[in-house]
């Protein structure tokens, strides 16, 4: 990896980051360049390896597809997952599955630089309140601009030498490491993703016989050629079926309430 491609990831590594201000905030940058994903493809476009980047990209993602983040707390850190463990598998010769069992480590390591990010940007914080104190308008917006340059430095910087130091030592390890080893990466690296959809579904399924739907895709996939996109279309029409019987049932309901009592008012009446 040259040093120019090591310094565009750490470029977008930033841009993708949470709390980044640039590229339409949290929308543009944590929400769609942060997701693995996409930056599986920048990742391949930078390294000249399309194909490579964004299956390891799409198989990153299936393991952190069910992560929230509630209140803006951070369980794992998709970022550096996502811009050092992709990179680094795929500058190596590694698979999609040797960067899944890179970003497992790497997201937690990434957590502890997010925390200590957020902890000196609460200076900047301090800075903006006194200056809306003085009514200093053009303070607040220093103080807000201030607070990007520690995830530059710190995220950018630590994404960019990571990348270009690692290399060698991915590249090293992947090809000196026994093939126990290898096979145990390969295991792990498509098991891993089956728990993100796991994550995804016990959020998604608010009662349990909504299983039986998921079960019913998953035999469609796998018993017929039905593609992908096929499947989502057919799925979208049984669940709008699905919400209009729903009504149906409670506005039947709702007539089947209201209707004793207006008969009883009636009957008052005519007594």
């Amino acid at each position: 990896m040259t040093v120019v491609q090591a310094l565009l990831i750490g470029l977008f590594a930033y841009l993708g980051s949470k709390r980044t201000p640039w590229f339409f905030g949290v929308a543009g940058g944590w929400n769609m360049l942060g997701r693995p994903l996409v930056a599986g493809l920048i990742v391949g476009l930078i390294l000249g390896d399309v194909r490579n980047g964004v299956i390891a990209g799409a198989m990153v993602q299936a393991l952190f597809i069910g992560q929230i983040t509630p209140g803006g707390a951070l369980p794992s850190d998709v970022n550096w997952a996502a811009y050092i463990g992709i990179p680094l598998a795929l500058a190596a010769g590694g698979t999609g599955e040797q960067a899944v069992a890179l970003s497992v480590p790497l997201s937690m390591l990434g957590l502890g630089l997010f925390n200590f990010i957020m902890t000196i940007n609460s200076c900047f914080a301090h800075m903006g309140d006194k200056a809306a104190q003085a009514g200093d308008g053009a303070g607040i917006h220093r103080a807000t601009y201030l607070a990007a340059v520690p995830s530059l430095i710190l995220r950018g910087g630590s994404a960019m030498i990571l990348c270009y130091v690692g290399t060698p030592l991915a590249e090293m390890l992947i090809n000196n490491m026994p093939a126990i080893a290898l096979h145990f990466f390969e295991v792990a690296g498509k098991m891993l993703p089956a728990v993100g959809f796991a994550m995804l579904l016990k959020q998604s399924l608010s009662k349990k016989w909504m299983i039986a739907l998921f079960l019913m895709g998953w035999i469609l996939i796998g018993s017929t050629s039905m593609s992908v996109t096929a499947l989502a279309i057919f799925a979208t029409a049984v669940a709008l079926i699905f919400v209009m019987a729903q009504g149906d049932t409670r506005a039947a309901a709702s007539s089947a309430a209201v209707t004793p009592v207006q008969s009883e008012e009636d009957d008052c009446y005519e007594e």
